[in-house]
């Protein structure tokens, strides 16, 4: 793999990267593709996890965001990620809490962000990185996060206009984007999960939550297309994990997020392709194993 191949990911905060696709991050990298990060927000509004630092948190100093900048360095340094930026540029938008929360009305929340300019913002850089694949959620945004599904609409939106050559030439030369994917956990993956903190004598991660089916960022096997294999990076995974301690605890082979959901950390991350071709696929359930599969 060359730097032929291009790939552009687009997340709400520092360290959804790095849950979501640290490990197809690496490995890309690692097979010489050129890997970008485009964020919204610093992450101003997430819990703090490392007590000596609480007085960072939006209800007290609130100078989260820049400290998070720091932590999305170092972990794009543990994945080998050497070109990552902030939509807008760093604090040009802010994180909107949770759906409901008072910060959702804050004056620079990404979720009252005007459309328009934040995919402008991400058409340049779909224009100037080039990218055949790109890669953010679902309509949803995974679980209903404000800024996760702002940042679905914004990627989708800059990946739509990038390509119109009517749309703003000051953003520079048209593109269009071969692939677009988005993140997605296959309900078989999160019971084998289950199955592997019973078997250390853990309580089942998605406890009080109900039926699976009804978990909103679990999807049918059925629904995935592509399954990469990261696991030969999944201790750049683990490093770029650490790297985000006021967000995630690691524990093991699992970590533990703010609202103490635990997950299983896997090399293998799997994904959904809703634009382009499917290229050929392997295995039981016939999943591509490369995001670029069937690009010349």
């Amino acid at each position: 793999m060359t730097a032929d191949r291009r790939l552009l990911l687009v997340h709400a905060h520092p360290d959804d990267e790095t849950i979501n696709n640290g490990a197809t991050m690496a490995r890309y990298v690692a097979e010489g593709a050129a890997v970008t990060l485009l964020t919204c927000t610093l992450g101003e509004e997430g819990e703090v996890l490392v007590p000596e630092l609480a007085q960072l948190a939006a209800d007290q100093a609130d100078q989260l965001g820049g400290y998070r900048i720091g932590e999305l360095a170092a972990a794009m340094a543990a994945l080998g990620v050497t070109d990552w930026r902030f939509l807008g540029g760093a604090g040009r938008f802010r994180d909107s809490g949770m759906m409901g929360t008072p910060a959702n009305d804050k004056p620079r929340a990404f979720w009252r962000a005007d459309l328009d300019e934040a995919v402008a913002h991400a058409v340049a850089v779909v224009r100037e990185v080039r990218p055949q694949v790109v890669v953010t959620y679902d309509e949803n945004g995974g679980y209903g996060h404000p800024d996760h599904i702002q940042a679905h609409r914004v990627a989708m939106g800059a990946v739509d206009a990038a390509a119109d050559p009517g749309y703003r030439p000051d953003l520079g030369e048209p593109w269009t984007v071969a692939k677009v994917y988005w993140n997605a956990m296959p309900r078989s993956v999160v019971r084998a999960g289950i199955e592997a903190m019973a078997a250390l004598g853990e309580g089942s991660p998605f406890e009080g939550l109900g039926d699976l089916d009804e978990v909103p960022f679990i999807v049918p096997d059925d629904v995935v297309t592509t399954a990469v294999d990261g696991r030969a990076y999944a201790g750049r995974k683990d490093a770029a994990m650490r790297a985000h301690p006021t967000q995630i605890v690691v524990d093991g082979p699992f970590f533990a997020l703010s609202n103490n959901l635990g997950q299983e950390v896997l090399g293998t991350e799997h994904y959904r392709l809703v634009r382009g071709e499917r290229g050929p696929g392997a295995g039981p359930h016939g999943w591509e194993d490369d995001l670029f599969a069937g690009l010349s």
